[in-house]
């Protein structure tokens, strides 16, 4: 997929893993409380909340109990009674059996598009971004497509308290300037809920 191609964000898609080990599609099952009154879009991050549950997590320039990305859910529809799966989650779904599929993996490496900050008009980061940490911009999913449009802040810099870390840039988003639209990231130190000490 070559620069210009990609029109828009689409969350954080799981790649590999530090390291280079390849992402498999392990997950794990969390509950969603019954009713829960916020879409989450598949490539959207989640939190762990103190029931045990899960919320969307409009993080943007730090984490709050922060315990991955969201990959689906299944449920058992109250309208047909039947067993479903859907790419995302619909606000005030009434089910006692919701659960999110995962990728809760403080290591895991995340595909995701640069876009100017409060939008979702990709815009080119330089090959520089390497090293450094960035924001999430927490633009509103899709419903049609049940996809994130949750994209990295273009505005690149070495803040400590910045949710993630640029590791890699996709080479193929390349433009004629040799800058990028497609990077791989992954949590900053301390940012997953599993690499803190406190509880949630």
């Amino acid at each position: 997929m070559a620069w210009p191609t990609i029109s828009g964000p689409y969350g954080l898609k799981p790649v590999n893993k530090l390291g280079g080990t390849p992402f498999a599609g392990a997950t794990r099952h969390f509950a969603i409380a019954s009713g829960y009154n916020t879409n989450i879009f598949n490539g959207d991050v989640v939190k762990l909340l103190n029931d045990g549950t899960i919320a969307r997590d409009a993080i943007t320039t730090q984490t709050t109990n922060t315990i991955g990305v969201f990959l689906g859910v299944t449920y058992t529809d109250p309208g047909t009674s039947q067993l479903t799966f859907r790419q995302y989650y619909p606000a005030n779904t009434a089910a006692t059996d919701i659960r999110a599929y995962v990728c809760d993996d403080p290591t895991a490496l995340f595909k995701v598009v640069s876009c100017a900050a409060g939008g979702t008009t990709v815009t080119a980061v330089g090959r520089t971004a390497i090293g450094n940490n960035i924001k999430l911009v927490n633009n509103a999913g899709s419903t049609v497509t049940g996809n994130s449009k949750v994209a990295m802040d273009s505005g690149v810099n070495t803040t400590n308290t910045f949710p993630m870390k640029v590791i890699d840039v996709v080479e193929d988003t390349a433009n004629a300037a040799g800058n990028f639209v497609e990077f791989i990231v992954t949590w900053n130190f301390g940012m997953h809920q599993y690499h803190k000490a406190l509880g949630v």
